[in-house]
């Protein structure tokens, strides 16, 4: 019966403990790690089309029918304009006309030279006939050859009364229409390439030796940053601004369109490795001051806490780094920290391990 009350009273003793304890704040902690450092820069850009083509007629000639609207999408190889092609129509029946005219003289200039040397020369024709139809035959060769090329070129020119999409892309613009004459080089339409976008950035000059495989640059997409892909860096320096063309490959999941302004932040290595903590675990006052909570183990699973003013040095991907007032493997307070105070007691809520 005794031993009954010794264990009662020994509970009842613990409870106000157990009580207390789990009145204590509660906190989340994270370990002060070194790792590289990574310099940010916030970059304005604007969204630009790969191919952008004034499309125009390679002949001159009357504006016979337009095919495409502003706004329209088309593909490759897709009639945009025509041009009146009737005369050339006629010019290319008379070529292939021609042609076919000096194919049948071969063929007869062939067929008189195989006589003439089945009968053989010297006995029942003469040497010099065989020779004046092996002369026919080579003259008629070299005619055909002529008015093939002819007829090839008339073909081509009738081609090009045809202006086609050289790429999929949107019309943007419509400059003539119906019944217009235009001469080669008059601009008839604007086609913009909307699939393949590239993202152009004005970067300070500083960090053109500094972008190496390992930079990143995130595309601002609402709140949400999203990877772009580095494709090309333009070694020419604007002189006025000290910038250089940083070019980017749009990312999939980003909706853009050309002439749109675009954000995004370039992370590129300083080469350099220091102290860093959670960009919560800083604590700024009106007066400029910058602390953080450093937590020290306690009794019964608790933790001691004080504050610590630090000097802070570069901030990237929901880092900062901390240049003084740290040091390596300290605890500091990253979730629970707003009402804390010097030198109580706290619990853990959920521990971060990084």
């Amino acid at each position: 019966m005794k031993s009954l009350q010794g264990v009662v009273l020994f509970l009842c003793s613990l409870f106000p403990v157990l009580t207390a304890a789990q009145d204590l704040p509660g906190v989340q902690l994270e370990t002060v790690s070194s790792e590289d450092i990574v310099q940010e820069v916030t970059l304005n850009g604007t969204v630009n089309a790969l191919r952008v083509s004034g499309m125009s007629a390679a002949v001159a000639g009357l504006l016979d029918e337009v095919r495409v609207e502003t706004g329209d999408r088309v593909d490759r190889g897709d009639v945009l304009v025509e041009l009146d092609d009737e005369l050339v129509t006629w010019e290319l029946a008379a070529a292939r006309a021609e042609a076919e005219e000096a194919r049948s003289r071969l063929e007869e200039a062939r067929r008189r030279l195989r006589e003439a040397r089945s009968v053989g020369a010297g006995r029942n024709i003469a040497a010099t006939e065989v020779s004046a139809r092996e002369s026919e035959v080579a003259a008629s060769e070299a005619t055909l050859a002529r008015l093939e090329a002819a007829r090839r070129q008339v073909e081509v020119r009738a081609g090009r009364h045809r202006v086609t999409a050289p790429f999929d892309g949107v019309v943007s613009q419509r400059s003539r229409d119906l019944g217009e004459w235009v001469t080669p080089g008059d601009q008839l339409l604007t086609l913009v390439d909307t699939d393949n976008l590239r993202l152009d950035f004005q970067v300070p000059q500083s960090f053109y030796k500094r972008i190496d495989d390992n930079s990143r640059l995130l595309v601002q997409d609402d709140q949400a940053l999203s990877s772009a892909t580095i494709d090309v860096l333009v070694p020419v320096n604007d002189p006025q601004s000290r910038t250089f063309l940083l070019r980017a490959i749009k990312p999939e999941s980003v909706k853009l369109l050309p002439g749109m302004s675009v954000q995004a932040v370039l992370r590129v290595t300083t080469g350099e490795r220091g102290l860093t903590v959670s960009r919560d675990a800083i604590n700024r006052y009106p007066e400029g001051r910058t602390t953080v909570w450093i937590a020290e183990p306690g009794d019964e699973d608790t933790w001691t806490v004080s504050e610590k003013r630090v000097r802070l040095g570069t901030g990237f991907e929901g880092r900062v780094e901390v240049t003084s007032g740290l040091e390596s493997d300290q605890q500091v307070v990253v979730r629970g920290n707003e009402s804390l105070s010097e030198g109580i007691s706290v619990r853990i809520a959920e521990r971060e391990s990084r």
